[in-house]
């Protein structure tokens, strides 16, 4: 009989197409659990990203790379659920999933950009989001917040300035880290490879030589 795994300290997601997965996604990912000390992060790739050109790599080979460059980190799951859900990947309906599998009570922690943040009113049901969750955002050194419209007043409505706010309840509300994010982007790294320039450093190096046993990103 497996044990139960202990979500107490909250769950946080982070989705992306990762296209490949890089050094940005996974220090981003490392500082935001230890941040807002949460049992695990779990890293979803997108399957249809509504709001996005579709991944130049398949489903199967970013699922691949993504579990490659997690494999020695503790606390940092790849989660493959929207690539096994049909249609369009609705960050809403994620939510719903997993809030059913935690229960109730736990705390639970969208984690996105600042620009993501700014430009909410875009996303799918958007308003619902913090019925299910937190939302974080990670904010480079110099962010600011929308000069006005809907999605300022529904930030002023729900921001905390606390960490220790989102662990008193399970979602509701709205949390800015300020994080020194890495400058780095996974269509850059497309683009090198493009160009056979080195992308060592950038991306882990098991992810690096699954890339180049596959030929992926190359003409």
């Amino acid at each position: 009989m497996s044990l139960k795994t202990d979500y107490s300290k909250g769950v946080g997601i982070f989705g992306g197409t990762f296209d490949p997965v890089h050094i940005g996604h996974l220090r981003t990912s490392v500082e935001l659990r230890k941040i807002l000390g949460l049992s695990e992060i779990r890293l979803i790739p997108n399957a249809n990203p509504p709001h996005r050109i579709q991944p130049e790599a398949t489903a199967k080979h970013r699922l691949a790379m993504l579990k490659l460059a997690l494999e020695n980190e503790p606390g940092l799951v790849a989660d493959d659920r929207e690539l096994r859900r049909e249609g369009l990947s609705y960050t809403l309906d994620t939510l719903a999933e997993i809030r059913a599998e935690i229960g109730a009570e736990t705390p639970l922690c969208l984690c996105i950009g600042m620009d993501s943040l700014v430009n909410l009113n875009q996303w799918h049901r958007w308003r619902e989001l913090t019925d299910l969750a937190h939302i974080v955002a990670a904010a480079r050194p110099g962010w600011h917040l929308p000069q006005g419209g809907e999605v300022l007043e529904f930030i002023h409505a729900h921001r905390v300035t606390d960490k220790e706010q989102l662990q008193g309840q399970p979602a509701g509300k709205i949390l800015i880290r300020e994080l020194t994010l890495l400058p780095v982007s996974a269509t850059g790294i497309r683009q090198a490879l493009q160009r056979g320039e080195s992308i060592r450093y950038l991306v882990p190096d098991k992810v690096i030589d699954y890339i180049r046993q596959h030929q992926l990103y190359s003409d």
